[in-house]
């Protein structure tokens, strides 16, 4: 039984936080998991950058609602839906993805939570799980899944490398070179043909 693991930011839709810190104005919130392998020390930048400007939920809310999925990233996600089973892992937060999820489909998405204020003010963030992409994956693998996985930044080479197969999508020329054994690809069509022949 294969399953097949994605990422979502870089891959499906846009980073959230560099259209945030476009819409804003606020160049330092455009570091994302490609720049920073250390998740919690980003997220905390993040919360701190946001609270010296006022900005809260409402605010990165009103700017994802204007964001739409990569092009082909729907006509990809359902072709790849049709012949096997896919679960989007994330680091964003549910208070971020129902939109998407709602211009992608519904897929099956595993994701973390934010703290917020009753004023709206991002307070602080909980992690599904520890190293969860790693960490899901490894459990799908303990019930009987071969996984199959894809991402594009530092914090999906844990999923990827413990897959039965794993690739690079639209990564960095760095993550690159420093995973040259990881097939890396630029189009969904290619993509499509490798996810392929991973599940045979």
């Amino acid at each position: 039984m294969n399953i097949v693991c994605l990422d979502l930011e870089g891959v499906l839709v846009p980073e959230i936080w560099i259209a945030f810190a476009k819409e804003c104005g606020i160049p330092e919130l455009e570091r994302t998991t490609r720049d920073e392998p250390d998740y919690d020390k980003l997220m905390k930048f993040r919360i701190g950058i946001l609270k010296e400007h006022g900005l809260g939920l409402k605010e990165i809310q009103d700017t994802i609602a204007k964001i739409d999925p990569l092009p082909g990233a729907k006509e990809f996600l359902d072709e790849l839906r049709s012949f096997c089973q896919v679960i989007i892992i994330s680091d964003t937060f549910s208070q971020f993805a129902g939109p998407l999820m709602k211009k992608l489909g519904y897929p099956t998405i595993f994701c973390n939570s934010l703290e917020v204020a009753e004023n709206g003010e991002i307070t602080g963030f909980k992690m599904r799980c520890e190293k969860s992409k790693l960490t899901t994956v490894k459990a799908l693998q303990s019930i009987g899944y071969d996984t199959i996985a894809a991402g594009d930044s530092h914090n999906d080479l844990g999923m990827i490398l413990a897959s039965k197969a794993g690739f690079l999508f639209r990564s960095t020329e760095q993550i690159k070179a420093d995973y040259p054994q990881l097939p890396a690809f630029e189009s969904y069509d290619d993509f499509l043909a490798a996810i392929r022949e991973a599940v045979k």
